[in-house]
Formats: C-alpha cells, sequence, structure tokens
C-alpha cells in the first residue's frame, strides 16, 4: 500500500510554516508539522512545538499569533493560555500545539498521529525536512 499524498492547502502549509518559522526564532523546541488532510476533515495541519517552561510557551504562543495576525489570520478559539502547559491555537485549517515537555511527553501527538505525512519547513536556525 503507498502512503497518502499530502493535500494540505497552500494556505495551509504556509500559515504553518509562517508559525513555525516564529516559534524556531524564540528558541522553540522540536517543532513538527504534520499533513492531516487525508486523516481528518476538520483541519489540515497540525504544529507541535515545545517550550522549556510555562511562559516560554505563553511567549511561543503569544509570537506566532502575532505573525498570523499579521497574515491576515485570526484564531478560531485559543485555549490553555492560563496555565500554559499546552495552548491551542485553533485557526480552522492549521491548529498549533505548543507544549511544556513533561506535558508533550504525556500526551505524545507525534505517535497519535503517526500516519500522518511531515511537512518540511526552514528554519532560520536549522532545515526541518519531512
Amino acid at each position: 500500500m503507498s502512503s497518502p499524498v499530502p493535500r494540505a492547502t497552500a494556505e495551509a502549509v504556509a500559515t504553518a510554516r509562517a508559525a513555525a518559522q516564529a516559534i524556531s526564532d524564540k528558541k522553540g523546541e522540536d517543532v513538527m508539522l504534520l499533513d492531516l488532510s487525508h486523516l481528518l476533515v476538520v483541519t489540515d495541519v497540525f504544529l507541535i512545538a515545545s517550550g522549556t517552561s510555562t511562559r516560554h510557551v505563553k511567549t511561543l504562543v503569544e509570537d506566532a499569533e502575532v505573525v498570523l495576525r499579521e497574515l491576515g489570520r485570526k484564531p478560531i478559539r485559543r485555549e490553555g493560555m492560563d496555565h500554559g502547559e499546552w495552548v491551542l491555537l485553533d485557526y480552522g485549517d492549521v491548529v498549533l500545539h505548543v507544549f511544556d515537555k513533561e506535558t508533550r511527553e504525556y500526551y505524545d501527538l507525534e505517535r497519535l498521529w503517526a500516519d500522518a505525512p511531515r511537512i518540511a519547513f526552514e528554519s532560520s536556525s536549522t532545515a526541518v525536512e519531512s
């Protein structure tokens, strides 16, 4: 059986890459983009990233939100900013999940969505490939 062809829209991929760059620029860790378009009907891309502390998680999310707002994007839903252990920004076609390390390990979204192809993006410091 061949693997599914990623079908995320160009806008979703561009949005996710812009958010990934913003998070990478602020030292977000283990940034990953997953194409879920062939697995879910509600979204195309998950961005998963980690911060080193709850404050760092909040900063990463705030910076990503500013960058996406400059692109004309506003989140439909925003959850978790009160605690900062797992913050979710839902843009419809893109969902950002930013965790502290312990919470990310516990929920292990990468394992849950292991069938989703990764989307490559160029970070200012390193290239992340699929």
